[in-house]
């Protein structure tokens, strides 16, 4: 009986391992033209029922949204639809150009 119970505990072991790694998670970061609050909570209200999406930060001011999702469920083209549905352009921030800020703070146009 407890050989039984040892090898059902490592059976539930291995494959609460392989579940996991199914459950990656991957952060982007967009360049989103936004321009006031109410842009903020209509990104807020709609990205985090999007499929897969697991955080959401959004930087008014710096017209920037991290977003943080299960790679098995979404990806960063989906993501970028969904904002695009929303009606805000959306380009993805590489790595390098994360740091070189940009600041354009003129009026977009999109719907409110």
């Amino acid at each position: 009986m407890k050989k039984l119970l040892v090898i059902v505990f490592m059976a539930m072991m291995v494959f609460n391992i392989n579940a996991k790694d199914k459950k990656k998670t991957a952060e982007v970061i967009f360049k989103v033209e936004m321009d006031c609050q109410g842009c903020v909570k209509k990104i807020n209200k709609n990205i985090p029922f999007e499929k897969g999406v697991k955080g959401l930060k959004v930087d008014l001011e710096g017209q920037k949204v991290t977003v943080n999702y299960r790679e098995d469920k979404t990806n960063k083209e989906a993501l970028k639809k969904a904002f695009e549905e929303l009606g805000y352009k959306a380009v993805e921030i590489k790595e390098e150009d994360h740091k070189a800020d940009s600041a354009g703070n003129d009026h977009h146009n999109h719907k409110h």
